[in-house]
Formats: structure tokens, C-alpha cells, sequence
């Protein structure tokens, strides 16, 4: 049986495909609805009483309507970025300087943008690499709505191959 599976991802999104400063604008964008906001808020039992509230928010400086639970919306914005940034990924390592910078609501629209920060190799890994990202969330009006840094272990091309992460020419027992 073949266990070549490098044909289910896309072939421009392994390790050695990205360079510090290249900027992406993902493809999809997705509108956030009641269901996504109520069913997860919910299961984190966030009980805010912007997220539940019609009333509460009336009026205020955040907008008229329930406000998306913040999470939601990184989340959302990581989900967009990730056909890019994580398709050939084998861990993500972490997140940091996540920032919510204006409110979302029910029917609001997000797409994501990226840029590579870093890249680095695996110390542990040698078929893979570690690669920052900075993902934005945008509004339907091209507002930031979030912003965060992202860590990821992407494959190298030629992950699981006995000679991949070696210098061309160097056997397998050599190191690399």
C-alpha cells in the first residue's frame, strides 16, 4: 500500500515555502451568525451579559446588539489562515499577542490576512521547521477586529522520508 498522502495538501505551504516578510490575503472569508456565537459561548460558559443580552448593549459605544464572544473571532481568523499557514502542519506551538481591537456582531463578515514573522529550523524535528505568523481579522468595512502571533511546526517537503532534513548527498546514518 502507498502512504504517499503528500497529494491531499497544497504543494506552495510546506516549511521551505515561506519567507519572513511575505504576506498573505486568504481566499475565504466567513460570516459569523447567532448559532457559532451562542452554541460556543455557551460551551466555554462565558455568561457576559453582552453575548446574551439584546438590551445590554443598546445605545453604547460597542454598537447596537450581542457582541461575538472575542474567541470566536480569533478563532474564526486562525480557521481562515489555515488553509495557507497550516495545511502541512504537524503541531501548533502556540499563540501570543492576541488583541481584539474593535467589537464583532451577529452578521459581521471576517477575513484574515498573514504575515511570516520568522522562520526557524526544529531543533527536534529534522524534516520540519517552525514558522511565526501575525493573522489580522478584518471586518466587511476593512476594520482589524483581531490581531494575534501564531507559532506552528510545519512539514519540510519530503517529510518521513528515511534522508529528508539532510544535506543533498549525506546518507542516513550522517548527521545533517
Amino acid at each position: 500500500m502507498d502512504d504517499d498522502t503528500t497529494h491531499l495538501t497544497g504543494d506552495s505551504n510546506y516549511f521551505e515555502d515561506f519567507s519572513v516578510g511575505q504576506r498573505m490575503r486568504h481566499f475565504r472569508g466567513a460570516t459569523i451568525g447567532e448559532v457559532e456565537n451562542n452554541y460556543l459561548t455557551k460551551q466555554v460558559m462565558n455568561s457576559a451579559q453582552a453575548h446574551w443580552n439584546e438590551e445590554a448593549l443598546r445605545g453604547s459605544q460597542l454598537g447596537d446588539g450581542r457582541l461575538v464572544f472575542g474567541l470566536i473571532t480569533g478563532s474564526l481568523t486562525v480557521g481562515l489562515a489555515s488553509q495557507d499557514t497550516a495545511e502541512n502542519a504537524l503541531a501548533e506551538l502556540g499563540l501570543d499577542k492576541v488583541r481584539f481591537r474593535l467589537p464583532v456582531h451577529h452578521g459581521d463578515t471576517i477575513t484574515a490576512f498573514s504575515e511570516v514573522l520568522a522562520t526557524e529550523d526544529a531543533p527536534d524535528v529534522p524534516d520540519a521547521g517552525v514558522v511565526r505568523f501575525k493573522h489580522w481579522g478584518r471586518n466587511q468595512h476593512g476594520q482589524v477586529v483581531c490581531e494575534l502571533e501564531r507559532t506552528v511546526l510545519v512539514k519540510r517537503r519530503g517529510y518521513g522520508r528515511p534522508d529528508a532534513g539532510r544535506p543533498p548527498g549525506a546518507r542516513e546514518n550522517e548527521p545533517g
